[in-house]
Order: C-alpha cells, then structure tokens, then sequence
C-alpha cells in the first residue's frame, strides 16, 4: 500500500476511541499516533469516550491536555460502566466526519494507515473495512515489520 497512489478527495472520518482506566502512555500514544502518521485534511476529529474511568489523570488533566493538540479531540464521558459498544455507539452519535473509524485506546498507526481505508469506502459507502492488525511484543512496545497492508473490504447490502 506505501507504493500505491490514493485520490487526494478522500471523506473526512472521526476516530472514535473508548477508554476504561487507560494508562496515560499509552492513550496518548494511540493519539499521537493518529495525528502524526495520518494527513490532517482527512481528519475531523478525534472523539475520545471514557467508559467512567477511576483514575484521576483522565478526567481534567486529560482534557486539558487534548485540548492544546493541531486536531480536534473531544473527551465524553459515559456516566457509569457501560461497555464498548455502547460506548462506542454514543461516539458516534456526535461525531461530524464523514466516516467512523473506531480504533482501540492502545494501539499505534504507521504511516499510510488511513488512505487505504478511506479510498476503498470513497469507491463504495456500503463498504466495511479493517486492516491488517499487526502484533508488538507487549514487553517492548516496539513496532514489528508490517506483515501485510491489505485492507480487507466488506459490503454492506
């Protein structure tokens, strides 16, 4: 995919995120990640969803912090457990892009992540897509080699 060429109108998407007690390292890791390896003009927004975390550090010092980033990123806030799904769900029902790209809160994207999903949704809106997943060794946290960038498309009918 790092060879191939995408059309520069791409949809805009938001990138929903839900967190449960998330170490600070490592959701901002996912965040960073995000903003630094994906071209702004697609990004509208990051929409972070806590599903009522207990640790101090993610409610204000969090918001104050996403707050100073180049994207916009929004912290909700689910009023008591809720799971992913429907924390995932209330994420959605705010966001503004044009696509819904749902990420975990401890992941990290590389570069050219997001062209590839877009370009398959902007050829057809009833596609689904998901890519790759690689796998670092969760005592390091270095990023392995890719082991494929293929994206694999759904649809929806």
């Amino acid at each position: 995919c790092k060879s191939k060429k995408y059309p520069e109108k791409l949809p805009t998407t938001s990138i929903v995120i839900v967190f449960h007690n998330e170490a600070w390292s490592t959701l901002l890791r996912t965040v960073h990640s995000i903003i630094n390896r994906s071209p702004a003009r697609f990004l509208e927004e990051i929409i972070l969803v806590d599903d009522a975390s207990e640790r101090d550090f993610l409610g204000a010092p969090l918001e104050r912090y996403v707050h100073n980033l180049p994207v916009l990123v929004r912290v909700l806030r689910m009023e008591k457990r809720s799971g992913l799904i429907r924390a995932r769900l209330r994420g959605a029902a705010v966001a503004t892009g044009e696509v819904l790209t749902f990420l975990d809160a401890h992941c990290e994207c590389t570069d050219g992540w997001l062209e590839p999903l877009l370009a398959e949704i902007a050829k057809d809106r009833t596609t689904v897509v998901c890519p790759i997943i690689d796998v670092s060794p969760h005592r390091t946290t270095e990023l392995c080699a890719p082991s494929s960038m293929y994206v694999s498309p759904h649809r929806t009918t």
